[in-house]
């Protein structure tokens, strides 16, 4: 016990966590799915390192030199264009208009001044000439002399007054900008926003460029304002002397709001995102490199140098989870049974192979096919759908191009050509029974892989001239895989012991050595046999379960019968050997015919399936005749042993499948119709309800998933075909022999 315990304790993590699952809580498949996930991780791995090493130094390729090699995208990468990226902010920042901000105090500034100038202007008559000059060139010494004597003259002053500070006002209102170019250089060249703040409100407003005024031009636009105002001929022609001292800039550039907008822009613009698709030749040996080149050869390198261990990571989470949902849902999740040892070495040795496989010919140069189109989808499909099951082929059709989807070595057209070509190989299999039918499912994946890969190579516009190349390698896939399969069936449907329409349709060959002999040593056993084939085929036809497994088992059900065939009594002519025999001595030689029959199965060599139908044909049920012959003398004679009903019961179990019940009903059934007197429909009917009824009550179908529906349509089935076999025929008259031959 302590040993077991420490043998536990020095197990890998990885294998406690497969062999926890429930499809694999057996060693071996645990070991199984460990092994691949192991292989494909290291596979992956060395890739990786592989594909790193191909790079080559970054002194290896320089812009303007030939490239002596090839480089190769292992894997799609997408990375940033960071000039791109620049060039395109640099453009959305071109509609990135200026702000500039209204200065209330500034304005109510130069209005102060422009006000003492007029109050001191309005005393003139007051002053002499010299000392009004005087003051007026102290305090305002811009003020030109013309301007001063025109006001101190006394002509027209007010009105000249009235009207500067009305076109001044005006002008203050526009905004005068303080513009000096250098900060907003690179933002919208057309319009500017100005933004007004009275109290708690703010308005904005976009100002042509045009149309601004700043201390530069304000003497001209001091004159355009005159000019289109109803003013006098002397103010619009001494307005710009006389306002331009008073002039200055009231409207600012607000650097700090005009940055936010400029960093709402860099925020709100996506980065320019290029993509190196797996398989392209990143650099051509032959060809000068490019710049261009250079860029796409470091976006490489920085994929693969740095996140090295990001990746393995990566590969090593999605592996495990790959690999454990795969030995979780092949199974019963799927085909509503365990998988035996064999089938889990099958799948989890297919799904590694596959995996490890497309993560190879990534490498491989294919210019404008896909990476699927080298790879065998359809073989990888096909084996599953025959060994084992279609619904099991039809999931793996999808997972397997998942995972190597996910691992980076299928891009997007990949993977919908493998998903295409297994989806059409799960398909294409089904019902085939001839081994030769392989080749027509290969025609109808090529036909599929064809109609897929025209289908990509439109959506990627790729030019005409690659057509017939490109559609001759998806069909090849599909022939190819077709051939494939047929020599690697043999040797697996031995190695699973399968039970495979075709290992079956052999089987079912009447002219088999095996049921030749059986016919010529035991031919009352033969013909039973036969008899419960018809019977168990019709049923399951109907019930919808494999009605060629059925047939095949209800062949060999009795093949043990074989050793002492004349002691079964359809075997039996004018003498019954039991009449001699003790009965426990007589159950002895009847249940041994399971065995011997299980024996002789396992020696030829049959599917396990159809061995199950051999050894369960009987279940554990009893041996009415003989164990009620001993209950008897028993009775009558009082010194003998108990009888032990082990002794009489069949060492078989109940029937695991509907295909084993379905023969073990068959066969009471043939057997014990024969005992009916003048049997028709309805004795033939009632008789089956209470042999059914009979096997429910002991517990022999409880574990074959049939269920009353079932049986009611089993007993139809029976009906029928036994009806047509008894039925009842023409008495032919007797011909008087005397009369014939006076007639002759």
């Amino acid at each position: 016990m302590d040993r077991d315990k420490q043998d536990q304790n020095s197990r890998p993590l990885i294998y406690s966590i497969f062999s926890r699952l429930p499809q694999v809580e057996r060693t071996g498949p645990a070991i199984a799915w460990v092994a691949a996930f192991t292989l494909s991780l290291l596979v992956v791995l060395l890739n990786l390192k592989s594909g790193r090493s191909n790079l080559g130094n970054p002194s290896e390729f320089e812009a303007g030199r030939v490239a002596d090699r090839d480089i190769i995208a292992e894997q799609t990468v997408v990375f940033e264009d960071v000039e791109e990226t620049r060039r395109k902010i640099e453009a959305e920042e071109k509609f990135v208009a200026a702000v500039f901000q209204f200065s209330q105090t500034a304005t109510e500034e130069l209005r102060g001044r422009w006000n003492d100038f007029t109050e001191l202007a309005g005393a003139a008559g007051e002053l002499s000439e010299s000392e009004f000059k005087s003051r007026i060139g102290v305090r305002f010494p811009r003020v030109p002399a013309e301007i001063i004597d025109l006001l101190h003259a006394g002509r027209d002053r007010d009105e000249l007054i009235n009207n500067g500070s009305s076109l001044l006002n005006a002008l203050f209102e526009r905004g005068i900008y303080s513009m000096s170019g250098a900060e907003y250089e690179n933002l919208n060249p057309d319009v500017v926003e100005l933004i007004r703040i009275t109290g708690s409100r703010a308005e904005q407003e976009r100002v042509p460029l045009r149309s601004i005024v700043t201390h530069n031009d304000a003497a001209a636009a001091v004159s355009v304002f005159a000019e289109s105002g109803a003013y006098p001929p002397l103010f619009v022609r001494v307005a710009p002397q006389l306002l331009l001292p008073f002039i200055g800039d009231n409207v600012f550039y607000s650097s700090e709001e005009t940055n936010r907008r400029i960093a709402e822009v860099r925020l709100r613009t996506e980065p320019v995102m290029r993509t190196i698709e797996q398989g392209k030749r990143v650099i051509r040996k032959g060809f000068i490199i490019s710049e261009d080149d250079i860029l796409e050869l470091h976006a490489l390198r920085m994929n693969y140098q740095g996140n090295n261990i990001t990746i393995i990571f990566a590969d090593v989470i999605f592996l495990l989870l790959y690999f454990g949902s795969l030995s979780f849902f092949c199974g019963k999740k799927i085909i509503g049974r365990n998988l035996t040892d064999r089938e889990a070495y099958l799948v989890s040795a297919l799904s590694a192979v596959y995996l490890s496989g497309s993560v190879l010919v990534r490498n491989i140069p294919l210019d404008y096919l896909p990476a699927s189109v080298v790879v065998p989808t359809a073989l990888m499909i096909m084996l599953p759908a025959i060994l084992i099951h279609s619904r099991l082929a039809l999931f793996l059709a999808i997972v397997l191009p998942l995972g190597a989807f996910i691992t980076g070595s299928f891009n997007s057209m990949s993977f919908i050509f493998a998903v295409v070509s297994g989806v059409a190989a799960a398909y294409s299999i089904q019902g085939a029974e001839k081994r030769m039918e392989l080749l027509k499912a290969g025609l109808k994946i090529a036909a599929a892989n064809i109609t897929a890969m025209t289908a990509i190579l439109l959506w990627q516009r790729i030019p005409a001239y690659i057509f017939p190349q490109a559609l001759f390698w998806a069909a090849f896939n599909g022939v190819a895989s077709g051939m494939l399969v047929l020599g690697f069936l043999p040797p697996l449907e031995q190695g699973l012991n399968a039970a495979t329409s075709f290992r079956l349709i052999e089987l079912s060959d009447l002219n088999a050595p095996v049921l030749r002999q059986l016919f010529s040593v035991a031919p009352g056993t033969y013909s039973h046999s036969i008899m419960v084939a018809n019977l168990a085929e019709a049923a399951c036809h109907d019930i919808g379960a494999n009605s060629l497994l059925a047939r095949v088992g209800a062949y060999y059900h009795d093949l043990g019968k074989m050793e002492n065939h004349d002691y079964f009594v359809e075997n039996q002519t004018d003498h019954n050997r039991h009449d001699e025999m003790a009965p426990r001595l007589s159950a002895v030689v009847i249940r041994n015919h399971v065995k011997l029959g299980i024996e002789k199965t396992k020696q030829l060599g049959f599917p396990n399936a159809v061995i199950d139908i051999v050894g369960e044909h009987h279940g554990n049920s009893v041996i009415t005749w003989f164990y009620d012959k001993a209950l008897k003398q028993e009775s009558d004679d009082p010194k003998k042993s108990a009888v032990e009903i082990e002794d009489y019961s069949y060492p078989g179990n109940p029937p695991r499948s509907r295909e084993s019940a379905v023969v073990m009903l068959a066969d009471v059934s043939e057997a014990a119709v024969r005992t009916i007197d003048k049997p028709n429909g309805a004795k033939i009917e009632k008789f089956i309800q209470e042999l059914f009824s009979r096997k429910v009550e002991h517990g022999q179908l409880a574990w074959s998933e049939l269920t009353f529906r079932d049986l009611e349509i089993i007993k139809n089935a029976f009906v029928r075909v036994l009806v047509g076999h008894y039925h009842s025929r023409i008495e032919y008259p007797k011909v008087d022999e005397t009369k014939k031959q006076a007639d002759e």
